[in-house]
């Protein structure tokens, strides 16, 4: 499994899917908390980064999972 550097405490826990590896799964709000805090980065600044440069990458069939926890009434109402 990869890990993101600096990002252990956005971990919450490992993501298993059927016939896949596990990967480590981190809480996207709780990245961006750290990236804002660790790097002074804005809450606009920090979701760009997230976005572009960390959830954006690729590394294989490893790469970490990112969730943004919702209920099920925001899912209804997003999609």
């Amino acid at each position: 499994m990869l890990k993101a550097d600096g990002l252990d405490e956005a971990i919450i826990g490992i993501g298993s899917r059927c016939g896949q590896k596990d990967l480590i799964v981190y809480n996207v709000d709780k990245v961006i908390e750290i990236l804002m805090k660790r790097d002074g980065m804005t809450d606009t600044e920090a979701v760009e980064f997230f976005e572009y440069n960390i959830q954006g990458g690729w590394h294989g069939e490893e790469t970490p999972m990112w969730v943004r926890p919702c209920g099920i009434d925001e899912i209804e109402e997003e999609y």
